[in-house]
């Protein structure tokens, strides 16, 4: 595709068909490990690395991977790619490594990664590939911190704890305390609490959406200008 657009690349990866909330894919990650922000931000940041990397690389053999090997080739391109986070996390977040534990492996599974590598790296150049993982990986990151910082302040009445099991030791002071002596929620940190707030966000995007398409069709709407009658007195020559 020669006209792409990376104002509607951005726009669709981060709002429009954020493959979280709206495409409601890489389920499995968003529920089991946003019990906590530095939990999230360590996926989001696997996730959005893998994206990256499994993208271009579609994109480069896209005219060499015929039909018949064509997915089995993006399968091995994307586990290929989630091998090589999994070791750079455990020589450089050991902690953070073991703590998500399966669910790092089974980003190679996420629907939403072998979905884009389907449906716009492979029909794209490379640049906007890259683009097109980048952006979703930002938004399915996105996503994946602010349900994690949600179900921690309500879960725990603090945030930002364990920070640095990524950003190392000058991050242990990074936690903020909202609430003292707070009386945990525990449902909040359990999956049913990760269903809960995920069904809030999708609310929260649906109301956001709902007001955008309404003022929308206000502004486009025509503007019907009111008819004034003229009398005219006196004689007209």
């Amino acid at each position: 595709m020669s006209d792409v657009s990376y104002r509607e690349i951005s726009l669709n990866g981060l709002w429009k068909n954020n493959p979280a909330i709206v495409q409601l894919l890489g389920l499995c990650p968003l529920l089991a490990v946003t019990g906590s922000v530095i939990n999230a931000l360590g996926m989001g940041l696997a996730t959005l690395m893998v994206l990256v990397i499994s993208n271009s690389c579609v994109s480069m053999i896209r005219h060499f991977a015929s039909d018949a090997i064509r997915l089995p080739a993006f399968v091995m391109i994307i586990a290929a790619a989630v091998t090589c986070i999994e070791l750079l996390m455990q020589a450089f977040a050991y902690e953070l490594f073991t703590i998500l534990g399966i669910f790092l492996p089974l980003i190679t599974t996420n629907c939403a990664i072998l979905g884009r590598a389907d449906a716009f790296a492979c029909k794209n150049r490379l640049l906007p590939a890259a683009v097109d993982g980048l952006v979703m990986g930002l938004g399915f990151a996105a996503v994946l911190v602010v349900l994690g910082a949600m179900r921690e302040i309500v879960g725990t009445g603090a945030i930002f704890a364990n920070m640095d099991l990524l950003f190392g030791e000058g991050a242990k002071h990074w936690k903020i305390v909202l609430v003292e002596d707070y009386t945990s929620v525990l449902v909040a940190v359990l999956p049913p609490g990760a269903f809960i707030f995920t069904g809030l966000i999708i609310a929260l995007k649906n109301i956001i959406d709902a007001q955008i398409a309404k003022r929308q069709a206000a502004a486009s709407a025509p503007q019907t200008k009111e008819s004034r009658r003229v009398r005219v007195t006196g004689n007209v020559s």
